[in-house]
């Protein structure tokens, strides 16, 4: 089992700057690939960036590919979410996601979510 928790969301000019994080329990935290979504109202859950168990691999939706980038801290048992550049349609709820495998998959069929953290960004 595990449990993640996600915090940095906030309010924000367009153009400006968050960086999510998302803290995992457990000891195999490792073990498994992570990823970041995002839902925003009246819309799907869609796909924002992903990682494989050691960093070497990453995959991003094309809307936010340049301005964000994924990274994790296995010693910390962490996974970042650096946004930069964030533009009005970026405001959402963002999920952290846990996938027991060390490969990145893009889709939602992940094991593990986190309760999401609002991202708002004003024009």
């Amino acid at each position: 089992q595990v449990q993640l928790v996600e915090s940095g969301g906030g309010l924000v000019q367009a153009g400006g700057s968050l960086r999510l994080s998302c803290a995992a329990s457990g000891r195999t935290f490792s073990r498994y690939a992570m990823g970041w979504f995002r839902q925003a109202p009246g819309k799907e859950r869609e796909f924002v960036a992903a990682i494989n168990w050691s960093g070497g691999s990453t995959s991003y939706a094309d809307s936010v590919k340049g301005r964000f980038t994924i990274s994790r801290d296995n010693a910390k048992n962490t996974v970042y979410l650096q946004m930069n550049s964030l533009k009005p349609e970026d405001t959402a709820v963002y999920y952290c996601a846990a996938h027991q495998s060390p490969a990145i998959i893009i889709t939602p069929n992940y094991d593990y979510w986190g309760q999401g953290t609002q991202v708002t960004v004003s024009s």
